[in-house]
């Protein structure tokens, strides 16, 4: 079944820091707006979020449930779903997966479309390492180096890029092990040789085959050859996998980036077609919980501008 919805002004799709905030802004400047979430967030795995000013220590999930609860007041619709697929004609057309109550197949249609839809970790291939991320297993030291400061910390390497994360995670903790696992020991340069023996940073070649685990806490990392070397923090460099498919469906041109693939946008986050935006991680790799909702608010100031001055040049079209 197809049913247009609306008349929406903006769709966002994607329920996170990014989505919420471009749809409060848009809430409060009276544009009517509907919130696609499919529910799954990136940082759900961690118990808190750090670094968000007035929010620090705050759980993902009571963040998320506050932003929504913020939005419902200013009249913003909010659907658990997935959006499948989107077409541009004389608006923007959105097909949903269907998921939970919406109908199967249900399109809703809009002047302006966001994408918030982040992007998905996805981890090495070493046994243990999933059911522990966001706990013991961490990739970013400054949503979790404080709290597990002091620690015995292990760095996973993927790439000869990892010696720059163990540098980094050294400044939690003066105890930190690289673990060359994907990396030959030749890979490494003279300057990285240099600056990981001046922080402290040991290093240990071989394969890593799995982790130790006692009582629900990770002790160790295992290597190939059977050797354990105690530890009780291991950080790990995911791939980021964007979620872009639906600004690629649209036509936005897209930038390959060491990252992975991010849509072209300027400063305001609209991508190369007219009133299709992008914010959060599905814009760029780097965009920690604040700054991301910094993007949505910023995208949406910016729709809000764009749709008025295009009802008022229509009004004053003789």
């Amino acid at each position: 079944m197809t049913e247009k919805a609306g008349p929406y002004e903006v769709i966002v799709v994607g329920g996170g820091a990014a989505g919420l905030s471009a749809a409060l802004v848009l809430g409060r400047a009276r544009r009517r707006t509907l919130v696609v979430d499919a529910g799954e967030p990136r940082n759900a795995p961690a118990a808190h979020m750090q670094g968000y000013l007035s929010r620090d220590g705050m759980s993902p999930a009571e963040f998320l449930a506050v932003g929504r609860a913020e939005i419902a007041r200013y009249g913003v619709e909010l659907v658990r779903d997935r959006a499948v697929d989107a077409t541009l004609g004389k608006d923007f057309a959105v097909r949903l997966a269907g998921d939970g109550s919406t109908g199967a197949g249900r399109t809703v249609h809009a002047r302006q479309l966001v994408v918030a839809t982040g992007l998905r970790d996805e981890l090495p291939p070493v046994p243990g390492l999933a059911g522990r991320f966001g706990r013991d297993v961490l990739h970013c030291p400054y949503c979790h180096g404080w709290e597990v400061r002091d620690q015995a910390f292990g760095v996973l390497a993927t790439t000869a890029a990892s010696v720059h994360q163990a540098l980094m995670v050294s400044q939690w903790s003066k105890d930190v092990t690289l673990f060359l696992h994907a990396v030959a020991e030749s890979e490494l340069t003279g300057e990285d040789l240099r600056r990981l023996a001046a922080a402290g940073v040991r290093v240990v070649p071989g394969e890593v085959a799995g982790l130790a685990v006692e009582d629900d806490r990770l002790t160790g990392v295992r290597l190939a050859d059977g050797r354990v070397h105690d530890r009780e923090v291991l950080f790990v460099a995911p791939r980021a996998v964007p979620r872009t498919d639906l600004l690629v469906r649209l036509g936005a041109e897209m930038n390959e980036t060491p990252f992975g693939t991010y849509p072209v946008v300027d400063g305001r986050g609209l991508t190369t077609v007219p009133g299709l935006w992008a914010a959060g991680n599905a814009s760029g790799f780097a965009e920690q919980v604040v700054n991301a909702a910094s993007r949505g608010y910023r995208a949406g100031a910016a729709i809000n501008g764009e749709l008025l001055m295009e009802d008022l040049d229509t009004a004053a079209s003789p």
